[in-house]
């Protein structure tokens, strides 16, 4: 089905000009991801920098849960969260969502950790990884709200990989990759 392709893709787009940390400015209520159990500012000298690129990819998969509830990435913010690489993968899955006539309830969760951090002078780089739960998240007929099933093999629990960069004041993130063969 095509859920079992967006859960494949991260929602991505050009960067604006900006360099303010949307996790800054966020009025949204804070995350449920894992951010709660990095290291404390006091013991981890890239505490924030760890929070806050956990805090971006949170926000970036609401926005993805809002663009595939909808099928288009309009309303959305997800220019301020992701580069392009994965934008074009994720324009295809929204056309073929709307050619189905299809859509998406709920949205997956999330144990998200840093793997890594490296505060470099030109372009601090960060590793994340996601345990994604799409259990909660299914694709629906759009008209009828009628569900779709899961392919067989569709696993419902899998790990992906998160690289992101800090460009300027704020996370982006350059690229997911998916690893359905690996449950957690």
């Amino acid at each position: 089905m095509v859920l079992a392709c967006c859960t494949a893709v991260v929602l991505t787009a050009c960067s604006d000009s900006s360099d303010d940390d949307p996790a800054d400015k966020s009025p949204r209520p804070p995350a449920t991801s894992s951010a709660s159990r990095q290291p404390a500012p006091s013991t981890d000298p890239l505490a924030r920098d760890k929070l806050a690129v956990l805090r971006v990819y949170e926000l970036m998969w609401e926005d993805q849960a809002k663009a595939y509830a909808q099928t288009d990435i309009k309303g959305t913010q997800l220019k301020r969260y992701a580069t392009k690489e994965a934008l074009g993968r994720t324009m295809g899955d929204l056309l073929a969502m709307k050619k189905e006539g299809t859509a998406t309830k709920g949205a997956p969760s999330h144990s998200t950790k840093v793997l890594s951090l490296s505060p470099a002078p030109k372009v601090p780089r960060a590793r994340l990884q996601d345990c994604l739960d799409i259990s909660s998240w299914k694709t629906v007929k759009k008209k009828t709200g009628e569900p779709q099933p899961y392919p067989s093999d569709q696993p419902l629990r899998y790990l992906t990989t998160i690289d992101a960069e800090k460009w300027g004041k704020r996370w982006m993130i350059t690229k997911i990759t998916t690893h359905g063969s690996r449950t957690c």
